[in-house]
């Protein structure tokens, strides 16, 4: 697929949402991901709310018939079986009437329901605030549970759990933690993923011993966040996750003013005030960038990747910071053919094509761009917009992409590839 005309490429991208429905829900891309995610949902659903209202909220009312009583919403919702992803859902086992996964991942749920909101009140959708208000009350639930079972401790930041609830699932920030976890499984591992994808752009069977090695163990105790907290070897305060959890929770604010009561505006109010003030102490200077924090070592997770720019989304950093993010971001897409990549050219973690390890990220960029944009840095967001928007044009709706290059890598025809780019081409 190479320079398609725009007119073209937008059909392209609409014909995979599509392509990928699953009536209601959209899988991410066929057999390798044939189940509906957390976050590639929320993606998703904005891709939607371009062109199909109606279809942007069913995307994220099928996600929440995953969600947990405790209010958690899992990282994956098997509405379907199939035999083409591990693990399934009997390797989970968490006993759902739907069965789900027994994690969780980011909660751009919210961002995405504003979003949805305020198109279909321009467009007058007639059921538009019944249908908002009841997906407000699964988000809120959502949010105070994250709070709940993820910083029990108040210190303003939640914690990841396990590598696949970042979403970067084989990110170079995880390898210290990660070498905490045994390699040692109670679960035969039957990896599906490179049956469909080259190995070389996958994580290694080493890390999918210590993903399955976590499941187990969180299996074991029930799925019981107090139990899996006191347990675990891997627990980070993820900045990119305590971002999108705060700009996720200042969108509901903003629906709030409408839609909740007084005690949901306070209550909002106060969770997104911790959680900006947490994120605030993160930003370190002499790397220009915020780091996540490994609660069972104490030490900062100083390996340079994206998460250390997603909190530009939730807060507004003051001049010297401001210059100092940007040059950095600079920096990272310097010499590349499309950046940001997801950890930098010059780091000794860098591979331009194994998954979170390097390559670009269409809706990481997604949400660089965003934070760019509130920080008041139009022009750089702009040139990462046109970037990717190109990279997509030139090597089609894939997966990920290498920075050195611009191939498209992973995963073909993958639905938040195509939102993103619908999303994309509109502000570049």
């Amino acid at each position: 697929m190479d320079h398609l005309n725009t007119p073209n490429m937008e059909e392209a991208a609409r014909a995979i949402l599509a392509r990928n429905d699953r009536g209601g829900y959209t899988v991410p891309t066929d057999r390798l991901y044939p189940f509906q995610w957390n976050w590639d949902s929320a993606f998703v659903a904005m891709g939607f709310a371009l062109f199909d209202v109606d279809r942007a909220y069913r995307e994220l009312e099928r996600l929440i018939e995953g969600q947990w009583a405790d209010g958690m919403i899992p990282h994956i919702v098997f509405h379907a079986p199939s035999d083409t992803y591990f693990p399934g859902p009997e390797v989970w086992g968490t006993r759902h009437a739907v069965p789900t996964s027994g994690i969780t991942q980011p909660p751009v749920f919210g961002m995405a329901l504003r979003q949805i909101h305020e198109t279909a009140t321009t467009f007058g959708t007639p059921d538009a605030e019944e249908r908002t208000r009841a997906l407000f009350q699964a988000a809120l639930r959502s949010h105070r549970w994250w709070l709940r079972a993820r910083d029990p401790d108040g210190i303003g930041l939640v914690s990841i759990l396990h590598p696949w609830e970042s979403g970067s699932d084989n990110s170079p920030a995880w390898d210290d933690a990660l070498a905490r976890v045994p390699v040692t499984t109670k679960t035969v591992i039957r990896r599906k993923d490179t049956g469909h994808v080259d190995p070389s752009m996958r994580p290694r069977d080493e890390d999918y011993q210590r993903f399955i090695h976590l499941v187990d163990l969180y299996r074991e105790c029930g799925w019981d966040p107090q139990r899996q907290w006191a347990t675990t070897p891997f627990k980070i305060a993820d900045v990119q996750m305590t971002a999108i959890l705060a700009r996720a929770t200042a969108d509901l604010l903003h629906l709030a003013e409408r839609l909740g009561s007084e005690e949901e505006r306070s209550e909002l109010a106060d969770m997104h005030q911790v959680l900006v003030r947490g994120l605030s102490r993160r930003w370190r200077p002499d790397l220009s960038r915020f780091v996540s924090l490994d609660l069972v070592s104490g030490q900062d997770v100083e390996a340079p990747t994206q998460a250390g720019f997603i909190p530009l989304i939730a807060v507004m950093l003051d001049g010297h910071q401001r210059g100092a993010a940007t040059a950095e971001i600079e920096r990272w897409t310097d010499g590349m053919v499309v950046g940001v990549p997801t950890t930098p050219s010059w780091s000794a973690a860098f591979e331009p094509k194994r998954y979170w390890r390097g390559p670009v990220w269409a809706v990481i960029n997604w949400l660089i761009c965003d934070g760019l944009r509130l920080n008041g840095t139009e022009d750089l967001a702009r040139r990462i917009e046109q970037m990717t928007v190109q990279a997509i044009e030139r090597a089609g709706f894939c997966e990920y992409f290498d920075p050195t290059t611009g191939e498209g890598l992973g995963g073909d025809t993958f639905s938040w590839t195509a939102a993103a780019y619908l999303v994309l081409k509109r502000r570049s």
